[in-house]
């Protein structure tokens, strides 16, 4: 019983090329695409691409609507701080101006 032949190179040159050979006469038997056929598989995946694309730019703006509704709250949110803050210290010189026109408020009042 003979042992196993590692195959030399011209074997491997001689399958690589009918193996080339098998895929080109494969390639060669198919049928070419009926132009019809060919325009009608365009028309539809142009027609699925502008889908795509209506789909992103109205995802976008919503993202987009969102992020500027999150905006005007955070803005309205600043603004209510801003009215519901207690009012600033006032200056001594304001607490004497005030406490001055009220006593002289109260002192035209007894006149």
């Amino acid at each position: 019983m003979a042992g196993y032949k590692e195959p030399g190179i011209q074997d491997r040159v001689n399958a690589a090329a009918q193996a080339r050979a098998k895929a080109l006469e494969l390639l060669k038997s198919k049928a070419p695409i009926d132009p019809a056929v060919q325009a009608e598989r365009l028309a539809k995946a142009a027609e699925r691409e502008a889908a795509q694309a209506a789909k992103r730019e109205a995802t976008k703006a919503a993202r987009e609507a969102k992020i500027a509704e999150k905006a005007a709250k955070a803005e309205q949110a600043k603004l209510d701080a801003i009215a519901a803050a207690p009012p600033p210290e006032l200056t001594e010189a304001e607490r004497k101006a005030a406490r001055d026109a009220k006593y002289a408020a109260r002192k035209a009042r007894r006149k």
